[in-house]
């Protein structure tokens, strides 16, 4: 009789073995697969009870915060209304989250290991979020939006980095949201269904405008970098020169004889620049986009869904590489062609440039503290990469002060501070409506504006002062 019990002993032994494994696997070591599936609303439910942790500004100014209900959740709320609506973005249970409340959930929320987790349920502790500090600064951002909302649209993005670090110090779309009462089913729906303004759109993030001119920056760069010119070099900027077959016109039909490469930047001449683009080649040019971030999602801690790479665009939407034979290099090479880029790139365009020559991964988020005020989160900065020699980083700079000196960004000047700079009037149709733009940078900071579908009007009369009041703003101009 012993050895048949003691069998069903030891069957019953290594089911219940079998038991805690699987369990232990489902709760612990596989939890992060089953919390990501769409089905799962536990954690969403459990988070509601949690006193999620704060989100400020670099300067302190409360972003968001939680209030308690009187059935024991918490529901956010969002003091500052549509000023940071875009890039901190919104939690709700009904919803989800976006922006930094989505990308930075698990510090808001306090959640740490599921083993860890595991203990601190046992030893009685209870769940509590991670403040959260932002790069982000106030003052710089309403700037921002109250230039964008007095623009001749009103729509539009900027966005503003530190040169050396990549921190971002503003990131603006207009028209903005307000978050306090999305949680609003008809506020929502309202919101989600404007195909006019599109509100809940991240224009800085997601958009893709033909970035005209300010594109040329990177054509300057892939000329001076690879060693096939200097700012001194002479071109002609004869109108109607033929590229890729087809004769290309300079703005107002102008006509230059030979002139250098740095009078070109600073006249923002069509012709040269195209030429340029036909004799570096597809692969040169894609060799330099790539190395700035374009065709690639940008680096940046937001959720990937308020992200658009950026670069030549197929009808549907897609990308296509610049080496495609459907792509005119001599034409997107001024910024047209089928180019479509995010203010985002551009303004990391701007800061790799005034940076000597390395891109820098942009970076919202800096710290985060636990309730004791001990530091859990200190994000510092990260190279992604080197685009150029700070050799051709430096000519360049001084190529792009000239386009603000005397060229088409002189209304983005600022009094006592070198600006480097570059204008854009992008062509949208025949009827004269178009995006403008200016991109430029201080030694401390890089900015990037466009003014979307304006009736007429050219990048350096109204993206440039906007430009120039944000660096105003950050202190570039005292």
């Amino acid at each position: 009789m012993k050895a048949p019990i003691l069998k069903l002993y030891g069957m019953v032994v290594l089911l219940f073995a079998v038991l805690i494994g699987f369990t232990s696997y489902w709760s612990v070591f596989d939890a992060e697969a089953l919390r990501n599936q769409p089905a799962n609303h536990r954690d969403e439910l459990q988070e509601q009870r949690i006193k999620r942790g704060t989100i400020r500004t670099a300067d302190g100014r409360l972003i968001a915060g939680s209030i308690k209900l009187s059935d024991g959740r918490y529901r956010r709320r969002y003091p500052q209304h549509d000023l940071f609506g875009h890039p901190v973005g919104y939690s709700f249970a009904n919803l989800g989250a976006t922006g930094v409340e989505d990308y930075y959930n698990d510090q808001l929320t306090g959640r740490k290991s599921e083993l860890v987790s595991v203990f601190d349920s046992l030893l009685g502790k209870r769940r509590v979020g991670e403040d959260l500090e932002t790069n982000l600064d106030a003052k710089v951002q309403k700037v921002a939006m109250d230039a964008l909302r007095a623009s001749p649209t009103g729509r539009g993005a900027v966005v503003a980095l530190d040169v050396k670090t990549g921190a971002v110090r503003a990131l603006v779309s207009s028209p903005p949201y307000d978050p306090k009462d999305l949680d609003n089913a008809r506020v929502y729906r309202r919101l989600a269904t404007d195909s006019k303004t599109t509100p809940l759109l991240d224009r800085a993030t997601q958009s893709r405008y033909p970035p005209g001119s300010t594109f040329k920056a990177v054509t300057a760069v892939a000329a001076v970098d690879s060693g096939r010119y200097t700012p001194a070099s002479q071109i002609s900027g004869k109108n109607n020169k033929v590229i890729s077959g087809v004769p290309l016109q300079n703005f107002a039909g102008e006509d230059f004889a030979s002139l250098s490469l740095t009078d070109a930047l600073t006249k923002s001449v069509n012709t040269v620049f195209g030429e340029i683009g036909e004799k570096l080649g597809k692969t040169t040019m894609k060799r330099y986009m790539d190395r700035f971030g374009f065709d690639a999602i940008p680096p940046i801690d937001l959720p990937r869904a308020q992200l658009t790479r950026s670069g030549e665009r197929t009808a549907s939407g897609g990308l296509l590489t610049p080496t495609s034979r459907r792509v005119d290099v001599g034409r997107m090479a001024i910024g047209q062609d089928k180019l479509g880029v995010t203010p985002l790139q551009m303004a990391t365009v701007a800061q790799t440039i005034g940076n000597g020559g390395v891109r820098m991964k942009p970076f919202i988020g800096a710290k985060a503290f636990d309730q004791d005020g001990r530091t859990t989160l200190d994000k510092k900065p990260e190279e992604a990469g080197r685009v150029m020699s700070g050799a051709s980083a430096a000519a360049v700079t001084a190529m792009m002060k000239q386009v603000v000196k005397e060229g088409t960004g002189t209304a983005a000047a600022l009094s006592g501070v070198d600006l480097a700079g570059k204008t854009g009037t992008a062509e949208l149709n025949a009827n004269g409506l178009n995006d403008l733009w200016f991109i430029g940078f201080t030694t401390r900071h890089a900015v990037a504006v466009v003014v979307e579908q304006v009736q007429g009007g050219q990048g350096g009369t109204v993206a440039a002062p906007i430009a120039k009041k944000v660096l105003e703003a950050l202190g570039d101009g005292r």
